[in-house]
């Protein structure tokens, strides 16, 4: 009997050892190349029990206490939500692209900027010397009548061709259209000619311009010195305008303006400047603008830079428009133009004025750091100058003088002409003084944008300017120095504490600044705070960034797999069984036939009776040895 116990094995046993062979086969189906998790559950356990990141494993191991588990998920999600707002801080400031200021200070010999000198002195040209006499006399007549100022004219000779009496009588007109009058200071209302007498400070001087439209702008001074300046100035341009070439002004005359010359203790010549006219600044020379010989100062100090001795009397001069005696001087790099009324300054007469320059260089960096320019190519105005791209100088200008060709149909005498217009005069543009004065204000107030459209050069020169002044020739020593300068060329100085003024230019130092920029958040140093922010958050590396990444990508994978055998499900459910109403199974019993005959099925029945627990037992030596055969 013990023999029949062993072979044989209980109905239950065998069902449990298959069902444990038939999850081994699945387990073994499951576990191949690429292996996916079956739930979210499963996923997220592995996760948390094998990571590198610090504090996941709390997540599992406290699963069976849940007010530790929400605890430390809570805190778990916490700190990846400071990590993260960390990270946004980083990023914000990385995109922000700030820059480091460097500061070099380098020592070598240096090039030897540009120095422009002018007269001061705005010269009766012959071209337009019977228009500017004219205009004289009218503004003699109107500061008369205004002032009760007579004003001294020198006598010239006031005989006229036919052409130039057309001329002054066209000039007589146009004046006659704009005339300087006084004005009420809160009302603008024009004073009656014959007006008494009133108190100077009631009152302001100005002029009036109109539109073809009679639309006036009303241009009022306080002071009736600049009232006077600026409405000759104005008539003073059209006569200018008028010139068809303007080579016919090129009256230069250096042997009569500039007494000495010498650079580096060596004596200039003509070759070392180049001359230009200025409409109030008169005659300009411009040394060692020649980028094919450029001086060097071989050592730093007074005696090797640029001395100038020049003449400051007026002679011929325009009184009107010229109020100061001098002359003007501006250094400036030999690629950039020479706009006086920017950088330069005066040169008081009997005074010897001595310019120490230190050289600075500013380097930008362009493209995300900065809205700077190389070369100017990129920025929305044309460059109407022949020099190098400046903002404030050649983009702003440009700008203004683009604008006004287009809006008044001329351009402003001051700056460069462009290419197919032609220079505002009121023969030929009877209006356009309205309009440039209007566009002046708008221009002023940035209504045009061109302070917007002009960007800084990322690469440009500087020259740092301190001057120091002392009387000379001296007291003691005037009266040799003048009869020098007199035998020299014949040069004839009839005032000779006005007469002169010396002009000193040199470098304090070979010592240049540069100031250059760098940038302050590149890719390594954002890299860098990242994994600074993820170690102080969570202890972990790079490789731990990597399992996060690898839970996302399962996280995905199992979403996909999801979803797919929940759409294979929705396809294989069987087709739902259509419902009859009554008027349905009506209609089936009416098609039924009436006297069909029942089917008949025959069905066969197979009864196995089961052993009982008594026929497991043996009950004879026979059935032993059968067993024992078995």
């Amino acid at each position: 009997s013990g023999s029949v116990k062993a072979g044989k094995m209980p109905e239950g046993e065998k069902m449990r050892q298959c069902k444990q062979e038939e999850e081994q086969q699945q387990k073994e189906e499951r576990e191949g190349l690429i292996e996916f998790y079956s739930s979210y559950q499963e996923l997220f356990q592995f996760f948390c029990s094998n990571t590198t990141i610090h504090g996941a494993i709390r997540l599992v191991c406290s699963k069976k206490n849940k007010m530790k588990t929400a605890f430390w998920s809570v805190l778990f999600f916490l700190t990846f939500g400071l990590m993260y707002w960390q990270f946004g801080i980083l990023y914000r400031e990385y995109f922000s692209y700030p820059v480091n200021l460097n500061l070099n200070l380098n020592s070598d010999r240096l090039t030897f900027p540009a120095v422009t000198l002018c007269t001061l002195n705005p010269y009766r040209y012959s071209a337009i010397r019977k228009q500017l006499d004219k205009l004289d006399q009218i503004t003699h007549q109107t500061l008369l009548d205004l002032y009760d100022y007579n004003m001294s004219l020198p006598q010239r000779d006031w005989s006229t061709s036919s052409t130039q009496r057309r001329n002054s009588r066209s000039l007589l007109h146009h004046v006659q259209r704009h005339p300087l009058r006084r004005q009420k200071r809160d009302n603008l209302v024009n004073l009656p000619e014959n007006s008494p007498s009133v108190d100077k400070n009631d009152w302001k001087i100005g002029f009036v311009l109109c539109s073809e439209n009679n639309d006036c702008f009303h241009q009022a001074y306080s002071s009736g010195v600049d009232a006077v300046r600026e409405w000759y100035s104005f008539h003073y341009i059209n006569i200018l305008a008028q010139v068809p070439d303007a080579k016919a002004l090129d009256e230069s005359d250096f042997e009569n303006f500039i007494y000495a010359c010498r650079f580096n203790e060596a004596t200039c010549d003509k070759a070392n400047y180049t001359h230009f006219h200025h409409p109030l600044y008169g005659n300009c020379y411009t040394f060692n603008d020649n980028s094919s010989s450029l001086w060097t100062s071989s050592l730093p100090g007074i005696n090797n830079g640029l001395s100038l001795v020049v003449r400051t009397e007026q002679n011929d001069f325009i009184p009107l428009l010229s109020t100061v005696t001098g002359a003007r001087v501006m250094v400036h790099d030999q690629n950039e133009p020479a706009f006086m009324d920017d950088g330069g300054f005066n040169v008081r007469p009997g005074i010897e004025t001595s310019i120490s320059m230190r050289k600075e260089m500013t380097m930008r960096l362009g493209g995300s750091y900065s809205d700077c320019t190389e070369d100017g190519s990129d920025v929305p105005v044309q460059n109407l100058y022949s020099s190098r791209y400046t903002e404030q100088v050649v983009c702003i200008r440009s700008c203004f003088q683009l604008n006004m060709v287009e809006r008044c149909g001329c351009a402003y005498y001051f700056y460069p002409l462009p290419n197919g217009a032609e220079y505002c005069d009121y023969m030929k543009h009877r209006t356009w003084g309205y309009c440039y004065y209007k566009l002046l204000a708008e221009f002023k107030a940035d209504v045009l944008g061109c302070f917007h459209k002009c960007r800084k050069p990322c690469k440009m020169t500087e020259y740092q300017l301190s001057a120091g002044y002392s009387r000379w020739p001296s007291a003691v020593s005037e009266d040799w120095v003048f009869y020098m300068l007199s035998q020299q060329n014949k040069y004839n100085i009839t005032s000779k504490r006005n007469g002169v003024a010396k002009v000193n230019i040199f470098f304090e130092e070979w010592n240049y600044k540069t100031n250059g920029e760098s940038p302050a958040f590149t890719v390594v140093t954002l890299l860098s705070q990242l994994g600074n922010q993820w170690s102080l958050w969570f202890g972990s590396s790079v490789l731990s960034v990597m399992e996060l990444a690898e839970l996302v990508l399962d996280f995905i994978a199992i979403t996909f797999i999801l979803a797919f055998r929940w759409f294979r499900s929705r396809q294989k459910l069987p087709p739902p069984i259509p419902t009859l109403n009554s008027q349905d199974n009506t209609a089936f019993q009416n098609e039924t036939p009436a006297l069909s005959a029942p089917h008949r099925f025959t069905v066969e029945a197979v009864v196995t009776t089961l052993p009982s627990y008594n026929s497991l037992e043996p009950r004879g030596p026979g059935r032993d040895s059968e067993a024992g055969h078995e």
